[in-house]
Order: structure tokens, then C-alpha cells, then sequence
């Protein structure tokens, strides 16, 4: 039986682990923000990893369930409640036949992953359920949830595991205060001045209002300055310019030298800007619980620490699935 939307929030779309294979196409893998949220809270309800989930942004929905499930809220501190009674995030809960989930106010983060036994069970795209609006794939007709949706949940269901918890230690979320981003330098890293170079790893940036699952824009540190160079054929004029190149997930653009970007889950995948470098992928998800104003500092690692985070990440996910088998 499908959950009622009573109201969809502010932005909830379904999510899963994306669909690889269709950048060279133009088409980003998009998925959870945060998937290390979505493969725990998947596991605490006894799904796949890389089931379909909801993604709620800064504020959750009100749902209504028509029968009996487990739930598992893990990401943002974004405290759900079960007929008004709150619930703990990052644990297994149940809810019954006739019960309506909501949530309390955001206490931290950006986006919590809402995990439902059985799965959102809305049809594939390009073998994935994760919505992606601007091309209209996945999702519910290929856009977010609204207000009077049904969403329907698969009938595979594993035994429950009401109780079960994600340690304290193995939560991942954005922190206090200022947030430090690794990242590597990129093949555009010499088009800046040395003191630029400084200033962009010295500076503290705040994050914009400008963040969705395209990207993220960051304010606040000094313009950079360009070595000076011969315009190149089929570039733009502006020193920030380039002929086109292809954009890893992760790269951080900076337009004109004043604000960087850095492209995210549902990023184009090639332009014409430049890339100073790209943010390690074991801190991408943290980069999708950062609220706007939030202080952060790019920190310049090489490619042994890049593969020591990603390997401890990694690990941390096989606790989790220890602790929770």
C-alpha cells in the first residue's frame, strides 16, 4: 500500500545511489547528497544500500502510512516524529498502519535521508529512481514530491530491526564551527598567481544562498589573481575562461576569480571555466549538509591522503553494517 504526501516540505525528491554511467552523455549520476546517510539509514530498515529514499531539504514532509513499516532518519539532525511523538534519527523505528510521520525543526545539517522498509518503489530511469528535474528523469514524473503524492513502497521487506542504532562514533554530519574541505589542485592550479594560490587556502569562505544539488557557491575570501596569458582559440576573454573541458564531480570553479563553485550531484559534466582543483570524495557529503553561512577553509592534500580518507570511510561503512547484520 502506497504513504499518503500530506505535505512535501520544502524540497524532498526520492534519491537513491544514482545512475553511473551517462556523464559521457551529459547526463550527472545525481543520487543522495549525503550517501553514506542513505546507505545507513537503508541498512537500519533492512533495505539494499542503495534503495530508494526520501531527500528532504531543511524542512521534512508529513506523511501518512496505509500500512505497517520500519523508518530510519539519518543525515541532517532533522528529528521525525510519529503522531507527534518524537523519534531518535540515525535508529530504526517503527510506524503503523494509520500513522503519520512528521518532523520537528532542523537542528543541524541541511538534508536528512528518510528510509522506509521495502523502499520508495517508483519507477527507473536509466536504471535509477533519483530524481533529477532539470532533465526530468526519475522522481515522480521526474520531479520532486508535492502535497498529495502516493508514494509506493516495494514488497521485499526484510525482518525488522526496530531499535537498532547507528553508533555516535559513526555519524556522519557537518560539525561546529569553521568546516575544512580537502581538496587536490587541479590541472588549472598554475593559471593563478602563487599568492593567490595562498590566499585561496588561507581565506575563510561562507557559504551562499546559491547551494542546491547542482552546486555549491562560496563568498567572502579574496578575488584571485590570473597569470597573464594569449587568450586561447574557442575560449571565453575572461581570464577565468577556458575551452571547454570536461568537470569531475567535486571540481571547484571559480568565474571570474571571485566566488568558487563546487559542482555536486547534478552538476553538468563539462564548460568553459576553469578548475583550481576538486574536493576529495570521502568530504563530498559533507559538503551536501552545509547550511548557507556556514565558515569553510579549503585545505591542499595529495593523492595518498585522498585514498587514506576514502579507505577510512569505507571502513566506517563496514562497522556500520556489522554493527547493524
Amino acid at each position: 500500500m502506497p504513504i499518503k504526501v500530506i505535505s512535501a516540505g520544502v524540497l524532498t525528491t526520492i534519491q537513491d545511489l544514482g545512475r553511473p554511467g551517462y556523464y559521457h552523455l551529459g547526463i550527472p549520476m545525481g543520487g543522495a547528497m549525503d550517501r553514506y546517510a542513505l546507505r545507513c539509514a537503508n541498512l537500519l530498515v533492512g533495505n539494499d544500500e542503495g534503495a530508494g529514499c526520501l531527500e528532504a531539504t531543511f524542512m521534512g514532509p508529513e506523511l501518512e502510512f496505509t500500512e505497517d513499516a520500519t523508518v530510519a532518519v539519518c543525515g541532517a539532525e532533522l528529528p521525525p516524529k510519529v503522531n507527534g511523538e518524537e523519534q531518535p534519527t540515525w535508529t530504526a523505528f517503527d510506524v503503523k498502519s494509520g500513522d503519520r510521520l512528521g518532523f520537528d525543526y532542523l537542528r543541524s545539517g541541511a538534508r536528512a535521508v528518510i528510509a522506509i522498509s521495502g523502499g520508495i518503489d517508483t519507477p527507473a530511469a536509466l536504471g535509477s529512481r533519483s530524481t533529477y528535474a532539470i532533465g526530468a528523469l526519475g522522481g515522480i514524473e521526474g520531479r520532486p514530491v508535492q502535497d498529495g503524492d502516493t508514494l509506493p513502497l516495494g514488497k521485499n521487506k526484510a525482518p525488522g530491526r526496530t531499535g537498532k542504532s547507528v553508533a555516535e562514533k559513526l555519524r556522519r554530519g557537518p560539525g561546529t564551527g569553521d568546516v575544512t574541505l580537502r581538496m587536490m589542485p587541479g590541472l588549472y592550479w598554475h593559471r593563478i598567481t602563487s599568492e593567490s594560490q595562498k590566499s585561496f587556502l588561507a581565506d575563510t569562505w561562507k557559504v551562499a544562498m546559491e547551494a542546491d544539488r547542482m552546486g555549491y557557491r562560496f563568498q567572502g575570501g579574496k578575488p584571485l589573481e590570473f597569470v597573464e596569458r594569449k587568450q586561447p582559440f574557442g575560449a571565453g576573454s575572461d581570464p577565468s575562461n577556458i575551452t571547454d573541458a570536461c568537470y569531475p564531480y567535486g571540481s571547484i570553479q571559480v568565474p571570474g576569480g571571485t566566488e568558487p563553485i563546487i559542482l555536486h550531484r547534478d552538476a553538468v559534466s563539462g564548460g568553459g571555466y576553469f578548475m583550481v582543483g576538486t574536493i576529495i570524495s570521502a568530504d563530498m557529503d559533507l559538503i551536501g549538509q552545509l547550511q548557507p553561512a556556514t565558515p569553510v577553509r579549503f585545505a591542499e592534500v595529495d593523492m595518498d591522503t585522498a585514498l587514506k580518507a576514502r579507505h577510512d570511510r569505507q571502513q566506517s561503512l563496514e562497522e556500520v553494517r556489522k554493527l547493524i547484520n
